[in-house]
């Protein structure tokens, strides 16, 4: 048999999907194949957030998976809507990796270095707006592309290209915001001025983390549960699972539901498991950086049932405080 593995056609996410192929075909046994997707996001032009937000980088991929055009589907977990997919399951959250924002700044700037009215480009209003919390002088541009193309708008990185251009665009911005995460997968970290730590910018919910899609019958049977395989897909899915990653974006996801909020939201959450507990920090930003809320929550209840609740209860508390008011999200 082989294995039929969708993916995006861009550089992270070709990267992303080999490396998940490669280790799917070493547990499984049998050969794994790329098949091409194009989705919304890679063609319609525009802010992320005036397109519908990352749902438009998966929705293409899922229809493939309902049309049996592939087995499985390789997302970046932050891009993935946090409600159920019909006939779909996420099958495998493998291990996480760096969770943190980097800043690519000219001449090796960190955020603190850089002048008054710098130009920092980034097409996420949950960085944006941290960004403008912690330097409110600085000049925030939205800007869209893939990571060599973003890379490409800062003078004098290491590997830029003249070929790294977006409607004209090169060289123009001081800096950008892009995740550590990827720059790792397509090993570019030299290119990296400054890891920016959770306390001045918290990841979006389920950043670093890789979520493997495939059809609810090709699943992973749970332990209890007649749904799902126990077919060589599903045991080679099983085998790339790793449980405190399931655990933590459980949470951030669950918060990132109870509040509504989607990519056009600008909220920051990051969870992680330290001994025999659970713990969960969000952020509620308004767009221009003047208000922030910021909240953190613990829970020993290591089941994704408790890692939903915890995701929920620091939702609860947001809200409590005025979330809403300062950021378009759920009030009730």
């Amino acid at each position: 048999m082989t294995v039929r593995l969708g993916t995006r056609a861009s550089k992270l996410a070709l990267t992303q999907s080999q490396q998940t192929a490669d280790q799917l075909a070493a547990v499984g046994g049998f050969p794994v194949e790329l098949v091409h997707i194009r989705t919304e996001g890679d063609v319609l032009k525009g802010s992320l957030s005036q397109m519908g937000g990352t749902g438009v980088f998966v929705a293409a991929l899922r229809d493939a998976l309902l049309q049996d055009k592939c087995d499985i589907a390789v997302h970046s977990l932050k891009d993935l809507p946090t409600g159920p997919a019909a006939g779909l399951t996420l099958a495998a959250t493998p291990k996480r990796v760096d969770v943190r924002d980097v800043l690519c700044a000219r001449d090796g700037l960190k955020l603190a270095d850089l002048p008054r009215g710098a130009t920092v480009g980034t097409g996420s209003p949950r960085r944006a707006a941290q960004l403008r919390a912690a330097r409110p002088d600085l000049d925030i541009r939205d800007i869209r592309g893939n990571v060599d193309t973003r890379l490409g708008r800062v003078p004098g990185l290491p590997g830029n290209t003249s070929d790294a251009v977006v409607e004209g665009k090169s060289c123009d911005l001081d800096a950008v915001v892009l995740a550590a995460a990827g720059l790792q997968r397509i090993g570019r970290l030299d290119v990296i001025s400054e890891y920016l730590e959770t306390d001045i910018m918290l990841p979006a919910a389920g950043q670093g983390s890789l979520a493997i899609e495939c059809r609810t019958a090709d699943a992973p049977r749970k332990a209890g549960s007649t749904e799902g395989s126990q077919g060589v897909l599903a045991q080679a899915l099983a085998a790339l699972e790793d449980p405190d990653t399931r655990l933590a974006v459980t949470a951030e996801r669950a918060l990132l539901a109870r509040l509504e909020a989607g990519c056009a939201a600008p909220v920051g959450a990051y969870a992680y498991r330290k001994g025999s507990m659970l713990y969960l920090e969000a952020v509620v930003c308004a767009v221009d950086g003047t208000t922030t809320l910021r909240d953190k929550r613990a829970s020993d209840g290591l089941t994704e049932v408790g890692a939903t609740l915890l995701g929920i209860e620091l939702a609860e508390i947001l809200l409590a405080r005025g979330a809403a008011d300062i950021a378009d999200l759920a009030a009730s």
